[in-house]
């Protein structure tokens, strides 16, 4: 079972737009986007739907009891099960890390789905550092208290790289990172997904994705940068640039891995990047 959230503009003027697929990080799900689909859905200028995916495995989704189908591949296929089963035949994509990845794949495979990209701090090149980064947070495993505590502990995980962050955003972040099971709060995906990304041997060359970025070349595309990010290196990006000429990128300042797409100064270039649309 797959799970989407759905949120539909009261403009009826919207279905005349192209609706928005937002995919979120490797452990992550659609409550990551719930600020930003809300305010997206609700603008009043130009509303749009917008659509955001569990992967199996997280949030709402179910588990696959065969884990080796928490892969890129089996997830892009979701995603288009997902909008077939919507009648979404052209979207503008959102990919968060991980999700960003997977858009990779669905341009090379199914480019006319695409309308537009905004990458969310990913691209063709992932930094070791940041995996190794996201490998370690994910394998402390703490279990909080209590809702304050998962806030307290997301702050003193990624506090250094997200000095933008008010004590709101944090407690904001807990509720969609964690999920209250059985009278406790713990985090809303497969153990088995962490496990995979602890197997990988981090000392070998990741594999680039410079031949699935070249189908990005006849669409609009935004990538987005935390400032303090680990995974998205400036070098990274500056090539993206020179790849594809028409590509917008904009730095989150006082954020990391992976930027809260809400937040004003984004969520200001974003829109105006959708407008043009």
């Amino acid at each position: 079972m797959l799970y989407v959230r759905d949120y539909r503009p009261a403009d009826p003027s919207a279905v005349l737009r192209a609706p928005i697929v937002c995919l979120a990080g490797l452990s992550r799900n659609a409550r990551d986007f719930d600020q930003f689909a809300s305010m997206i859905s609700s603008d009043s200028e130009r509303p749009r739907r917008v659509l955001a995916l569990d992967y199996r495995g997280r949030g709402r989704s179910g588990w696959d009891e065969n884990k080796a189908n928490y892969n890129l591949a089996v997830e892009c296929d979701d995603v288009l099960t997902a909008m077939a089963a919507f009648g979404i035949e052209r979207a503008i994509f959102v990919g968060t890390s991980r999700g960003g990845l997977i858009l990779h794949l669905l341009a090379a495979s199914k480019p006319d789905m695409l309308e537009a990209m905004i990458l969310n701090d990913i691209g063709p090149v992932v930094e070791v550092a940041g995996l190794q980064e996201i490998t370690a947070y994910l394998g402390r495993g703490s279990e909080p208290k209590d809702w304050n505590d998962a806030a307290n502990i997301l702050h003193s995980t990624h506090g250094p790289t997200f000095p933008a962050l008010t004590a709101m955003d944090w407690h904001d972040m807990a509720r969609a990172i964690y999920a209250e099971k059985d009278g406790r709060i713990v985090a809303d995906f497969d153990p088995a997904i962490a496990e995979q990304l602890r197997a990988l041997d981090l000392a070998k060359p990741l594999p680039e994705l410079w031949p699935q970025f070249e189908a990005f070349k006849a669409i609009p595309v935004m990538a987005v940068r935390g400032e303090h990010s680990r995974l998205l290196s400036d070098k990274t990006l500056t090539k993206m640039a020179r790849r594809h000429p028409g590509l917008r990128s904009c730095i989150a300042k006082g954020q990391g891995h992976a930027p809260l797409l809400h937040k004003s100064d984004i969520f200001t270039a974003i829109t105006e990047f959708l407008r043009t649309i």
